[in-house]
């Protein structure tokens, strides 16, 4: 009996060390979960006035969308009282505050004419029709942007998951996300918001 009663205490010991260590290293998990998020979190942001950098290089297209160079320019900022003068309420919040639209709720989802997709915020052009998709999102989808210069990926943990944003280069406003789970020739899915982008039709 004596021997039985010291196999249900060891037994219990064992329980207890085996819950403390489970519980400890979800604790840790979780703590650098929650680190990585807070440190990301605002990477998913567009940059104030007083981050980043103060000259960007960007590709100009001319208006029938021929590639007419590579400049460096001063990055383009605003305040905040005048990107929500400039902007719908929807664009603003997207634009400026990182938020996304519904999905199938953007004019720009279904849009099957040709022609160039320009920042709402400074006409910056940042995609082509020729490289636009059905993604079955509801968002307008492309396989990659008209100028890898013209958009800027950060990193996005702000959903409780690690995602990769995508902004303007020039004025740094929120466009969306992209991923990798595209079709060819890339293999990469450019998921953009409607009220980010500015269609200009070519003939």
């Amino acid at each position: 009996m004596l021997f039985e009663g010291k196999e249900k205490v060891d037994a219990s010991r064992s329980l207890g060390r085996r819950a403390f260590i489970v519980g400890a290293a979800t604790a840790v998990s979780a703590a650098a979960f929650w680190g990585l998020r807070r440190s990301t979190v605002a990477a998913a942001r567009p940059l104030l006035p007083s981050e980043g950098p103060s000259e960007v290089t960007i590709v100009e297209f001319s208006a029938t969308g021929e590639k007419t160079g590579t400049a460096t320019v001063p990055r383009l900022i605003k305040s905040d009282a005048q990107w929500q003068k400039q902007l719908s309420p929807d664009a603003y919040r997207v634009t400026r505050f990182a938020d996304t639209e519904r999905a199938f709720s953007g004019a720009l989802w279904n849009l099957e004419e040709r022609g160039l997709f320009r920042c709402v915020c400074c006409d910056l052009a940042l995609f082509s029709s020729d490289a636009k998709f059905d993604s079955g999102t509801g968002w307008p989808s492309f396989w990659q942007p008209i100028a890898p210069e013209n958009v800027l990926q950060r990193v996005d943990g702000s959903l409780m998951e690690v995602r990769t944003a995508v902004e303007c280069r020039l004025c740094g406003g929120h466009l969306g996300h992209v991923f990798n789970d595209g079709p060819a020739p890339t293999g990469m899915r450019y998921c953009m918001n409607s009220v980010s982008l500015r269609f200009v039709r070519l003939g």
